[in-house]
């Protein structure tokens, strides 16, 4: 008979899974635009997804993203609803509401087509306007990215996390992990609702219930969450068993995965369990997960095991180079 995994065998195993999850590693080539463009502000850029901006009385947030060449060869229509809900995604990590997309798509008649039939798909899903870009029908390997703006009344900034406040982690559980590459999908089960969910972050942020955000991408819950940590050198002991997670998945898998609807979010110890209601109350899940702490090091605890995943006084999320902003 197979004995039941130990919660020290469960935690080495998921430690190992993002330890080795290379969009972690992918994240630190960042470093580059410190390289040639110099220090960063973690709010105006230059940076990493997403800037809050002044114009006249108004905040306004810009963002781009650049998708993964492999994808778009082996799914162009999915590479343009992506193209969108990273988008989406960003300007609401920053509490703001999305106003606009536009894109830039290269690649033969067919391979375009298809990306823009997805692009249009999420625009309609979102409820957010493609409002121009550029189009290249050319016989080339494809290549697709799209930029967003929004407006905000209040920021969700990383340089507003501090030691004592709550960690959340706030997720669509309901969908299905698909089979090729690292991301799961809501779109079926949540519906034209995802427009809505995308704009409780600016809900949480204008009504002063969370402090910072960050959407989970690429990098999985902790890579994105080394990210949310890094301006201010922060760490956490994250309660792997708090975490919503949906059913049948493999925590290996959801832990280093795209979710659709996957936030990270710091609240003052008052606002949390209100903070969570918001998500809660639509149907969504949303749960504390840990305090952050002044440590630098991410930790994992499950049972009465605990061990160090990220140690960010050793190593960097995207080593953009701090400027003096604040």
């Amino acid at each position: 008979m197979k004995r039941p995994m130990e919660f020290s065998d469960r935690l080495e195993e998921l430690i190992d899974s993002i330890q080795s999850n290379s969009a972690i590693a992918a994240k630190r080539e960042i470093s580059l635009v410190s390289e040639v463009l110099g220090a960063a502000s973690w709010v105006s850029g230059p940076g990493d997804d997403g800037a809050a901006l002044q114009v006249g009385t108004e905040t306004v947030i810009a963002c781009g993203e650049a998708l993964w060449p492999p994808f778009v060869r082996h799914d162009p229509r999915g590479a343009g609803i992506a193209a969108v809900l990273a988008n989406v995604n960003d300007v609401a990590a920053m509490g703001g509401e999305p106003v606009a997309i536009v894109d830039t798509v290269v690649g033969d008649r067919q391979t375009a087509r298809l990306v823009l039939e997805g692009m249009r798909y999420a625009s309609e899903l979102y409820k957010v306007p493609i409002v121009g870009g550029h189009l290249s029908i050319v016989e080339t390997a494809p290549s697709v990215s799209a930029f967003a703006i929004g407006r905000a009344s209040a920021v969700l900034s990383c340089t507003n996390a501090a030691p004592g406040q709550d960690l959340i982690v706030a997720a669509c559980i309901d969908g299905t992990m698909r089979p090729d590459f690292p991301f799961f999908t809501s779109f079926e089960q949540r519906g034209d609702r995802l427009a809505a969910d995308v704009r409780l972050l600016s809900e949480i942020s204008r009504t002063g219930l969370a402090r910072a955000a960050k959407d989970i991408s690429m990098a999985g819950l902790v890579g994105s969450l080394a990210m949310l940590l890094e301006w201010g050198g922060l760490g956490v002991s994250l309660d792997v068993d708090a975490v919503p997670a949906p059913e049948g998945v493999e925590l290996s898998k959801w832990f280093n995965c795209f979710p659709c609807f996957g936030f990270l979010i710091t609240c003052e110890p008052a606002t949390s369990d209100e903070c969570c209601a918001v998500f809660n109350d639509v149907g969504l899940a949303a749960a504390r997960v840990g305090t952050l702490d002044e440590s630098g090091l991410i930790r994992l605890s499950l049972g009465s095991q605990e061990r160090t995943v990220i140690d960010l006084n050793a190593t960097t999320a995207t080593g953009i180079t701090r400027s003096s902003e604040v």
